[in-house]
């Protein structure tokens, strides 16, 4: 996926913190493991980010006020029947979700790996760890549910994590490699998450979906305003985080449990019929205005305008690991 770098400086940590992001730079990047992209995030947002509705889950001491709340319409959870299918297809879900969710605002952290990902010593190692040697992050790691596309996946998450979820994907392709961009692999992976992803906001959760190859260097949760049906980072911003001229990156997202953002997701599956062979990232973007048009959905896109070698590495609330290096030299 092409990425861009991005924002202003956070301001979460101050120059002091240099030297302790430098020895967690150095940490990550010994598994010297490919992708692209630094995501730099602003401060100013951060009086009405998501942390704000769950302090005890996220660390935050605010809260979120009456006129905020006001703002926001169709919050409640999904009403969505559930067909015996979905019950099927979905097995063990809806009895997982409570165990990994928080308790306040039932938020869920995703993620997908197939086996070339969850073996030891490669990406689902290195982004477990970030958790830990990241700035107020450890305790974000009892809500991670790992989705293992394949059985050996599914063992290896099952070694080092408590959440794993085993998604059976119906795909002639074989899914355990590691699969370039847009590769028949890759494209049948990306879809089959969104699937998954329909059944926890039906099932009443949000979520917010990371790749696996980007490691959470701080608290992202700061940063997602509480209006937005869905905050998405962004391959192409152009100033203003409601327009939908920006162009979505589907690496890193969060989507609210609401009755129109499950028809959302529903809505985006079956375009997938509208233009193919395309992944889910690009027909999101055919297709973004007509599901703010039709459904009201609220979509805001994050900042990321900068470059990776723009900032210090105080400003970096998360990164994709092969353009890390850039920010350790910097730190240097």
């Amino acid at each position: 996926m092409n990425k861009h770098g991005a924002g202003r400086p956070s301001g979460l940590c101050g120059q002091g913190k240099d030297a302790a992001s430098y020895h967690v730079l150095s940490f990550l990047l010994g598994a010297a493991l490919p992708t692209a992209l630094l995501f730099y995030l602003a401060s100013d947002r951060l009086g009405e980010g998501l942390s704000s509705i769950s302090p005890s889950s996220w660390g935050s001491s605010r809260t979120p006020t009456t006129q905020q709340l006001a703002g926001a319409t169709d919050h409640t959870a999904p009403t969505s029947p559930t067909s015996q299918g979905q019950e099927s297809e979905f097995a063990e879900l809806a009895e997982l979700l409570p165990r990994v969710a928080t308790d306040d605002d039932r938020t869920v952290i995703l993620t997908s790996v197939n086996e070339a990902f969850a073996r030891p010593d490669s990406l689902l190692g290195l982004f477990r760890e970030s958790f830990r040697a990241g700035e107020g992050t450890e305790h974000l790691l009892d809500h991670v549910l790992v989705v293992a596309v394949d059985a050996m996946a599914f063992v290896h998450c099952k070694a080092v994590h408590p959440h794993c979820y085993r998604l059976e994907v119906d795909s002639a392709t074989y899914l355990s490699s590691e699969s370039s961009f847009l590769s028949a692999a890759y494209v049948e992976l990306v879809w089959a998450k969104l699937s998954l992803q329909q059944r926890v906001l039906e099932l009443g959760y949000n979520f917010l979906f990371t790749d696996v190859d980007v490691v959470w260097l701080r608290n992202p949760f700061r940063h997602i305003s509480v209006y937005p049906d869905m905050t998405t980072s962004s391959d192409i911003f152009h100033g203003d985080a409601n327009s939908l001229d920006n162009w979505p990156n589907t690496g890193f997202y969060y989507v609210k449990a609401t009755n129109r953002t499950v028809e959302m997701l529903r809505r985006w599956r079956a375009a997938r019929r509208r233009f193919p062979p395309n992944h889910e990232q690009a027909i999101f973007n055919q297709i973004k205005h007509e599901l703010a048009a039709d459904l009201g959905v609220r979509i805001q896109f994050l900042d990321t305008a900068r470059s990776p070698a723009s900032a210090g590495s105080s400003t970096v609330t998360w990164a994709r690991v092969h353009h890390a290096r850039q920010l350790l030299l910097r730190a240097r």
